[in-house]
């Protein structure tokens, strides 16, 4: 592999999001193998001051232009690539999100350079090559990559957003890239927030279809508040509307991780898995041996959930 390492960050609202930590941390593991330098693109205007978060790489390019203020995919695709033109690195590591999706193939394309999307894991021991995840987990492909540099588009999860968290006095080096013109941001339309954020949890207690009815969820909303958590849902329970959009997990939903996930009668589609499979602690409770919950959880009790809460809630009471 030529060149070095380059992690476009992602932020929004003057914070890095966890997928940008999480691409340090994968950068890191893949320094340690090829020996090159991880650096960092950091695109926006005023954001010099946010330097300092990204003590995980070894050098933050730093890009700044009143009109990259907003995000905007022709805008900021342009500068990424106009930026891995010029210091030519090795990998090119993009999040897979909602705005990385909008630039890799636009990076790629302008930079003449083959693009991996999907990647749960990439591996520079000997050549470049990846591990993707395709039709929401259904298929695992590995890819290699003809040639020694590339851009990655990385799933969520692919790295602990822990280990790249680190503050410190990286080298900055402000560069200068042409800003094309062409696409205006003209405004944000936050969602209406819910009643509880599922997202920051601890504890989540997710109930999925073998909850049955909706008046059955009060009895786990109570067990929930006894452990100091919330309910979330499987989408199944969420499209009879028995719980709110913002109580779902999975693909179509939110992305949680919690230190303890206990799953409630939940079957654990991949899409569903999509979203909660790098919680701390996943215990799943379902009547059915053959459950894919139970492929994914650290703990699992073949049994019926409506034995499993008043049992616990009893407990609770009485300790």
């Amino acid at each position: 592999m030529s060149g070095a390492i380059l992690v476009v960050t992602e932020h929004l609202g003057g914070q890095f999001t966890d997928a940008t930590f999480e691409l340090l941390a994968l950068a890191n593991g893949l320094a340690t193998s090829t020996g090159a330098e991880v650096e960092a693109a950091l695109v926006g205007a005023d954001v010099a001051g946010m330097t300092t978060q990204l003590g995980a790489a070894g050098r933050v390019l730093l890009i700044e232009d009143p009109a990259l203020e907003s995000f905007n995919p022709h805008g900021h695709a342009c500068v990424v690539a106009g930026l891995v033109a010029d210091r030519e690195p090795g990998i090119v590591l993009v999040p897979y999100t909602s705005t990385g999706m909008d630039m890799a193939s636009h990076i790629a394309s302008r930079s003449d350079l083959p693009l991996v999307s999907y990647c749960q894991s990439i591996d520079a021991s000997a050549g470049l090559a990846a591990t993707c995840q395709l039709y929401a987990g259904k298929i695992e492909a590995d890819v290699s990559v003809d040639g020694d540099r590339a851009v990655f588009a990385v799933l969520s999860g692919a790295a602990a957003a822990a280990d790249g968290r680190r503050d410190g006095s990286p080298t900055v080096e402000s560069v200068t890239v042409e800003v094309p013109g062409g696409t205006s941001f003209t405004g944000q339309v936050e969602p209406e927030a819910g009643d509880v954020d599922i997202t920051v949890q601890d504890v989540l207690l997710v109930v999925g279809r073998g909850i049955e009815s909706e008046d059955n969820i009060e009895e786990v909303a109570e067990l929930a508040e006894a452990l100091g958590g919330a309910v979330a849902a499987s989408r199944p329970v969420v499209d009879q509307g028995w719980l709110p959009k913002t109580r779902q997990v999975g693909k179509s939903g939110l992305t949680v991780k919690p230190k303890v996930y206990l799953a409630l009668g939940v079957s654990g589609a991949p899409e569903h898995v999509e979203g909660m499979r790098d919680s701390s602690t996943i215990i799943a409770v379902n009547t059915d041996p053959q459950a894919p919950i139970f492929g994914v959880a650290h703990h699992g009790w073949v049994g019926d959930l409506f034995d499993l809460v008043p049992e616990l809630a009893d407990l609770l009471e009485g300790s």
